[in-house]
């Protein structure tokens, strides 16, 4: 996304490290790594420490933010949800899955791809234009990126909104932070059910375990 703001701590490092570790030891001919976990545990920050530290073994990784793909754009998508309700649209079938599998597709043929790329500062959604003749790998991060199927390894980050203090933050707000938090709590619950699918399990204190 355009204008994102990465926080990366050391826990990130320690941790890409660690899941760089694992990767070189599964590492096959392009591959893909998903990244799960709700908002705001880390997932991009660990995909571009993962990315960049893979340049130093001459692998050239692509993070991919599958919020990148939502169907309904930004502005709109606030009053979308109230009007369709919270506990009815948020989740997998928010997503443009067909392009999602299209950008893999294009990565897996080495072709030219244009995807969707969110501008957070105008709300807007840009397009970008990559060509994946020289990208090695995809990291794939988002709530539920470890849904995507052909992925070969699935990172999920075990913390919740409650554990990041999201959830204080916004009780006892206004409305619009009450229909955010109903929101954080059907994401939970639809996050917490793809932790099986994970291959690398990230917990709380962020130490990381093979699965």
């Amino acid at each position: 996304m355009l204008g994102d703001v990465l926080l990366i701590e050391e826990k990130h490092h320690i941790a890409g490290e660690e899941i760089i570790k694992e990767i070189l030891k599964q590492k096959k001919d392009r591959m893909m790594v998903a990244i799960s976990g709700e908002s705001g545990t880390g997932k991009t920050e660990l995909a571009h420490v993962i990315a960049k530290g893979l340049r130093k073994h001459g692998i050239f990784a692509k993070p991919i933010h599958i919020d990148n793909f939502y169907r309904i754009l930004p502005l709109e998508r606030t009053q979308w949800r109230q009007d369709n309700g919270i506990d009815e649209v948020v989740g997998y079938g928010e997503y443009d899955w067909d392009a999602i599998y299209k950008t893999i597709s294009d990565f897996k043929n080495k072709a030219v791809n244009t995807m969707p790329c969110v501008d957070l500062v105008t709300e807007q959604v840009d397009q970008l234009t990559t060509d994946f003749v020289d990208v090695d790998m995809l990291i794939i991060d988002g709530l539920y990126a470890v849904k995507t199927e052909g992925v070969d390894l699935n990172v999920f980050i075990d913390i919740t909104y409650h554990d990041t203090g999201k959830a204080q933050k916004l009780r006892g707000k206004e409305p619009q932070n009450e229909y955010r938090m109903k929101v954080l709590l059907k994401e939970h619950d639809m996050v917490k059910n793809l932790k099986s699918k994970a291959n690398i399990l990230v917990s709380k204190d962020y130490k990381v375990s093979v699965l």
